[in-house]
């Protein structure tokens, strides 16, 4: 007889027609887990080191209350910025959403759920911080100040495209906002970060790096890559995985190998790991802003695991009831970080539902004015087009001859396919000048459709 395989292979704790199962999860009372001096010097390796690996740091409680000694103490109107940047991020995401279903964009990435780990994290950053995003990360973006405008015309990869049609929807980037290009490759961005934090400490500046992944990321060689370097070089820097649950359609389970945290792993590098509650925007802000003042006092990075729940589909490509029950994001027991900060701030008596319908009404129409600029640069289906010329550009300083007969054949191949709509007769040669925008027919969409190489 054949012997019984040994091999163990992680299973998820519910499948599409099952209940909800969460009892894996490992919690902590609000307010319950120690806070550390910053400015001293950790050893990752103690055993109330190993504590803030495999806690859960929270701050809100189940009153909305703000306790324990993680509490950052932030003022009304600070909470309140917050909000609006989380509530504009969610909204920004439904209208997007919408319009790739409606086909007027070809791609996008909702982080519906997940707003609190970006929102609360770039507040507690310096602006003059860089920050190394995940294809998750829109509400860096909403906080740097990038334009709503921005964002949409490098969805649409239109005339007013950031990245020129060179990238896939939602890979921003903004080198005045110190935002890192986005990366399709996972984890790349790890260990980018890791190297612009060593090049700051060499210089003697006084900045930080703050880089995100999503859990399932950190099965890449290049989380270990950047981990190792960290510790080594006691890099500056912040490197934050995005516990979301679900890699695609992977449990969370295969990457962490069912272990205590994936904040667990930064001690074996000698890196302080945190665990912290993503969902609790308060919990977020403090524990950032914690581990930068760590960073900044020369102690080198912290791995801060934010536990939080993907409560869209992985992209508009993916339909996650295949692969998980239908009703589980209404059982996430950690609850929705915008709900939770409006209850807080009502709590305090700082907010109500009239004011957040008047929020809400006024963001709404900033994202619908902000789609029809957006549209004036051109679509998918309408003009003005993006010049196809721009791919011989922004790679070498001076034209290699190769691609200057390259641009040149296509010049005489736009001009000729011009020349024919127009009923011209004219050999391609003799063309003038090389118009770009207003004749190239199928040719009109090789940025986008190209945009991934």
């Amino acid at each position: 007889m054949p012997r019984p395989s040994r091999l163990h292979i992680p299973h998820p704790s519910a499948r599409p027609g099952e209940a909800p199962d969460f009892s894996y999860l490992r919690l902590s009372a609000a307010g319950a887990v120690a806070r550390p001096d910053p400015s001293a010097r950790l050893d990752a390796m103690t055993p109330s080191a190993m504590d803030l690996a495999t806690q859960l740091v929270r701050v809100l409680d189940d009153d909305h209350r703000a306790v324990g000694p993680w509490n950052p103490h932030l003022e009304p109107a600070e909470l309140q910025v917050g909000l609006r940047h989380m509530l504009l991020t969610r909204l920004f995401d439904e209208r997007m959403q919408k319009t790739q279903r409606q086909g007027r964009i070809s791609f996008y990435v909702k982080c519906t759920g997940e707003e609190a780990v970006s929102v609360a994290a770039a507040m507690a950053l310096e602006p003059h911080d860089m920050l190394f995003p995940g294809y998750r990360n829109q509400g860096l973006q909403m906080v740097r100040g990038q334009s709503l405008v921005a964002l949409m015309n490098q969805l649409l990869s239109n005339t007013g495209d950031m990245c020129k049609g060179r990238q896939l929807p939602v890979m921003y980037h903004g080198s005045d906002a110190r935002l890192f290009s986005i990366s399709g490759n996972l984890a790349t961005q790890f260990p980018q970060a890791v190297g612009w934090a060593m090049a700051a400490a060499i210089k003697g500046e006084d900045h930080i790096a703050a880089s995100w992944i999503g859990e399932g990321s950190s099965a890449e060689a290049d989380f270990h890559h950047a981990l190792l370097f960290a510790s080594t070089y006691r890099a500056p820097c912040i490197l934050n995985v995005v516990n979301n649950q679900w890699a695609i359609s992977t449990f969370q389970g295969f990457a962490a190998g069912e272990s205590p945290s994936f904040a667990a792993r930064g001690p074996g590098y000698g890196i302080p790991g945190l665990r912290v509650d993503g969902n609790d925007f308060l919990a977020v802000y403090a524990a950032t802003r914690w581990a930068a003042a760590r960073a900044r006092k020369g102690h080198g990075a912290t791995l801060i695991e934010l536990v939080t729940y993907r409560v869209a589909a992985h992209s508009t490509s993916d339909d996650p009831a295949r692969y998980r029950p239908r009703d589980e994001a209404e059982q996430w027991p950690l609850g929705c970080p915008l709900e939770r900060l409006r209850q807080h701030l009502c709590a305090l008596g700082e907010w109500d539902d009239t004011r957040h319908a008047a929020l809400t009404a006024e963001l709404e129409q900033q994202v619908n004015a902000a789609w029809k600029t957006a549209c004036t640069f051109g679509t998918m289906t309408e003009g003005p087009k993006l010049d196809p010329g721009l791919m011989f550009e922004d790679v070498y300083e001076t034209l290699p001859p190769h691609l200057a007969r390259q641009r040149e054949a296509l010049r005489r191949e736009l001009a000729g396919a011009a020349a024919a709509v127009a009923g011209h007769n004219e050999p391609a040669g003799d063309a003038g000048p090389m118009d770009y925008t207003g004749h190239l027919g199928h040719l009109g969409h090789v940025s986008h459709m190209d945009k991934g190489a």
